[in-house]
């Protein structure tokens, strides 16, 4: 269909006829995500009025939508191996704009500020006491503890500006650099509280990224889950998936939209997230 012809049928969703305009707005939405910059083009007419303007943008908003699932489901049936790319995807909920090389040239430029602050032939724990230095002490990324379950916590491009986050948006930061690195560092799903364990053959400790790089033992774990009354399990000490990784910023988003009242959003991740299982 020709651009003028989507145009016309634009103006039709401000028909009078409630059954033209249901036709109309259905004939629009088969046509995809590919005519969002011509909707984007007619909301900026200042001729419109309100009422067709958040017709126009309730569409936009659900082709981006579709476009952001077809996106998920594309990357977990190809392996789920790239979680930066896992990551952009779910930054693309709000803000459809940003482009994974933007992401990608930002967390390389954070790996070259850590790089040549690393030596060779460093103990495990001192690789990571260099990583805390650089990524807590000098580039000054931090908790976000004053507001904790906003949901710009989970998006990575937030926190890679505001350089506050959850532990989960922290740990994917430092997780990234860390593996770009070399170093065998990866996610662990704990009850409440996503933290990092470094493993390689006989060496396995962790990492609290949310207390700045904290490190501590498998007995911490076992106290920490005995405080929780839960019984151990294998996955509260072993890495986790990249697709459960991002199951888990997911839910976190849904409980931020849950707290603040967003219901619409909240329903729509929980509508990808079930997809997702």
């Amino acid at each position: 269909m020709t651009e003028p012809a989507i145009k016309a049928m634009i103006q039709l969703m401000d028909d009078s006829d409630k059954e033209v305009v249901q036709m109309v707005e259905d004939k629009i939405r088969t046509l995809g995500p590919s005519i969002i910059p011509i909707l984007e083009s007619e909301w900026e007419n200042l001729s419109l009025n309100p009422n067709l303007q958040v017709k126009i943008e309730n569409l936009i908003h659900d082709f981006q939508l579709e476009s952001m699932k077809s996106k998920l489901m594309h990357w977990k049936q190809s392996g789920a191996m790239d979680l930066l790319e896992g990551m952009w995807i779910i930054a693309t909920y709000r803000f459809p704009d940003y482009s994974f090389a933007a992401l990608k040239q930002e967390m390389e430029q954070l790996y070259f500020d850590v790089w040549p602050q690393i030596r060779e032939n460093l103990h495990p724990m001192d690789q990571v006491k260099v990583l805390n230095g650089v990524i807590f002490d000098q580039l000054k990324f931090g908790a976000n503890t004053k507001n904790f379950h906003a949901a710009n916590n989970s998006f990575l491009n937030v926190v890679l500006e505001s350089k506050k986050g959850n532990p989960i948006s922290l740990c994917v930061i430092y997780m990234w650099i860390a593996q770009k690195l070399g170093y065998p560092i990866y996610g662990v799903n704990l009850p409440n509280l996503f933290v990092l364990t470094y493993k390689q053959k006989e060496i396995q400790f962790y990492i609290n990224v949310f207390n700045k790089g904290l490190i501590f033992n498998r007995v911490d774990i076992d106290n920490y889950l005995a405080q929780l009354n839960l019984t151990p399990n294998d996955i509260y000490y072993n890495p986790c998936s990249n697709l459960e990784i991002i199951r888990r910023v997911l839910r976190n988003l849904i409980m931020a939209y849950e707290k603040s009242g967003d219901e619409d959003y909240k329903a729509e991740l929980t509508d990808l997230i079930a997809s997702l299982d």
